[in-house]
């Protein structure tokens, strides 16, 4: 298998992970890329929307065929690969958020989206998309993100396209998902945990289904879930909103 072996590129989509979701039930092989220059109903997680300016970020999206079924580790393991190859190529020390976001400097830098389609408890197919604000200016975000967000160009001081990014990202995509499909969740976990934006023993809350549980990190088990100590014990999370928790 071989991430970026295939690759199927557009112009414009409403969405690289609706149409990759297609391709996969359609038998499309693991591995196959789908990319756009612009997205017209991007998404993010929850299905809040995800703005897709055109040829200024990496919209991908990547069919995968796993044969175990702790999915919650492949977003980690896609952020590790994102932020090695940046830090590799253009210096930056991004953090990585549970479970989806990549922060340089307490701005939003890209994020991650799983979805996947089960059959029973076994995973027909999984896919991951990938969005990265790429070679925006500051006038390029919409004034409701301008304070939120960050581009590789602006936090790197030069021009950047996203067709510089590819070759530099499926290395090391392919290099931690053969990490998953061997089973070294423990490097993988620990591996996350060391760039993770919040520390094990800080003080956070967790949003889920409408309900806020605050507590103390205690870092990720080996199905890439958040650990919570609270005053009701010990709690995991296979999803939700982390934030630190306000003195």
């Amino acid at each position: 298998m071989n991430i970026g072996g295939k690759i199927m590129r557009f112009s414009s989509l409403p969405s690289t992970n609706d149409l990759a979701k297609e391709l996969a039930a359609r038998g499309e092989p693991e591995g196959t890329v789908v990319i756009a220059d612009e997205q017209t109903k991007g998404r993010g997680r929850k299905g809040r929307s995800w703005y897709s300016a055109p040829k200024l970020g990496l919209y991908a999206s990547v069919i995968f065929r796993p044969p175990r079924s702790e999915l919650s580790l492949l977003p980690l393991i896609s952020g590790l690969a994102v932020r090695e190859f940046i830090s590799a190529n253009f210096g930056l020390n991004l953090r990585l958020k549970w479970p989806n976001d990549l922060i340089w400097e307490g701005k939003k830098l890209g994020g991650l989206l799983l979805e996947s389609c089960f059959s029973g408890a076994t995973p027909v197919y999984a896919i991951l998309g990938i969005g990265l604000n790429v070679g925006h200016s500051a006038d390029d975000f919409p004034p409701e993100l301008k304070e939120q967000a960050i581009s590789l160009r602006l936090a790197c001081g030069r021009d950047v396209t996203p067709e510089e990014l590819l070759p530099l990202l499926w290395p090391r995509l392919n290099f931690w998902y053969k990490a998953f499909l061997e089973r070294r969740d423990e490097m993988i976990v620990q591996t996350f945990e060391a760039n993770h934006l919040f520390a094990r023993g800080e003080e956070i809350k967790v949003e889920v289904e409408g309900r806020v549980i605050q507590g103390r990190l205690a870092g990720f088990n080996l199905e890439g879930a958040l650990c919570l100590i609270t005053p009701q014990g010990k709690m995991s999370f296979t999803a939700g909103e982390v934030s630190l928790k306000k003195a």
